[in-house]
């Protein structure tokens, strides 16, 4: 049997039967029990004149109390045409009638024509906005950038208000990259990060995630935190500068700094370990991914005597990293076993994910620095995280939050069911 795909075909705009006009009902006003059922109660007795009526298209949203409901209601005349004025008439006085009930505001307004028969190109995507806070100039930015590639916003819902706010959009008519490269540069204007993820059943299958370890899953550089006590810091981090930002070898780079750390007693691995700090939203990440059903772990250039414990600490599924010599209880300035550098990385994505029987696509990777590069591309979903540019340039889309479970957000969680999980 031929596989069902994740991301169907986007829908035909829909529409009422040819024979019949139609029109669009607006409600708008304080929010109050009752108003939805009282319209569509009214509409199902009808009004005196008033032909069979279908519902062809329905939006509500409630924003701060405030109501705002929109209903395509077509005719379906049982013989003969129906004469479009007075089918709005007879909407009308029902309208009338509606309003004095509930005390909101309801507009009628032929819909005949709009829209009819067509298809939007391409597939819809999301548009995910976040800041703290977002902007209007970001809002207004990314709506004009998305109208200049030919988009059209068909939905905006607020995802989460705290520790961000993130606003997604939902739009049609354009593609990705189209609409990458023009938001890009609203984001670098405005300061919000802009992401972009297309619409289908692929954004909520994601059931695997690696992070990275240092500047991302934790505060800070370890092997800066080991120089510092080997009195090597200064030198150290330059070579980390440098490597982060791809001007040198991953491995050598690492090969270079590892050899600063010779003579370290080997108890300074357990003292750098219990001073590491989490990213803000770390743990709520994590534990709303484990909640959902998520395999989670780390891929880090660093450590295994630093990421062990701490995967196991976080209860991750698996954790890959180097490994540091020991002789005699103290560091020995080499590595032991297979580098785990930037290609490393990916194969330990690819590895980890077969174990669990889980397609690449369905994966997403989190990480800052050049060597996640390969990692970040090999997934279904790639996010820097407060990353170098040459990162944000390829990744899939970039964070600049200070908060971890921002990702949440890309993958389409809204704060209360965030809350609901943990």
């Amino acid at each position: 049997m031929a596989a069902v795909p994740l991301d169907p075909a986007p829908r035909t705009r829909p529409q009422a039967a040819p024979d019949g006009p139609r029109a669009v009902l607006t409600v708008t006003g304080a929010d109050r029990p009752g108003v939805t059922a009282r319209l569509f109660g009214a509409l199902a007795s009808g009004d005196e004149g008033l032909p069979p009526v279908e519902v062809v298209d329905v939006e509500q949203v409630v924003v701060h109390g405030q109501l705002v409901l929109g209903v395509v209601i077509g005719a379906r005349p049982a013989d003969g045409a129906v004469d479009e004025a007075g089918f709005l008439a007879c909407l009308g006085r029902l309208a009338t009638e509606v309003a004095r009930a509930t005390g909101v505001r309801v507009e009628v307004e032929t819909a005949s024509g709009r829209g009819a028969g067509t298809t939007p190109t391409g597939r819809p995507h999301h548009v995910i906005l976040l800041g703290r806070p977002v902007p209007p100039s970001a809002v207004a930015g990314a709506a004009t950038a998305i109208a200049g590639v030919g988009g059209n916003i068909d939905a905006i819902r607020r995802l989460s208000d705290h520790p961000v706010t993130s606003l997604e959009l939902t739009v049609s008519g354009a593609g990705a990259t189209e609409l990458r490269t023009a938001l890009a540069a609203v984001a670098a204007a405005t300061g919000a990060d802009i992401a972009v993820e297309q619409v289908g059943l692929a954004r909520r299958s994601k059931r695997l995630i690696v992070l990275d370890v240092d500047s991302t899953l934790v505060r800070g550089e370890v092997i800066d935190e080991l120089a510092a006590r080997a009195g090597r810091a200064a030198e150290v981090a330059r070579i980390t500068a440098a490597a982060m930002n791809g001007e040198l070898d991953f491995a050598e780079s690492l090969r270079a700094r590892v050899a600063t750390l010779a003579g370290l007693p080997v108890e300074v691995l357990d003292e750098v370990r219990e001073h590491l700090e989490l990213t803000p939203g770390a743990r709520t990440l994590i534990r709303t991914l484990q909640r959902l059903g998520f395999r989670c772990g780390i891929v880090s250039g660093g450590f295994s005597q630093i990421t062990d414990p701490l995967a196991a600490a976080l209860g991750l599924d698996f954790a890959a990293a180097n490994t540091l010599e020991v002789a005699d209880g103290r560091l020995t300035g080499g590595l032991v076993g297979e580098i785990v550098d930037r290609a490393g990385k990916a194969r330990a994505l690819a590895r980890f994910a077969a174990e669990h029987g889980i397609p690449l696509e369905q994966t997403v990777a989190v990480g800052d620095g050049a060597n996640d590069l390969d990692m970040l591309n090999a997934a279904g979903l790639g996010i820097a995280f407060n990353a170098k540019p040459v990162v944000r340039e390829q990744a899939h889309t970039a964070l600049n939050q200070p908060y971890l479970d921002a990702v949440l957000q890309v993958l389409g969680f809204t704060r209360d069911e965030v809350m609901d999980a943990l």
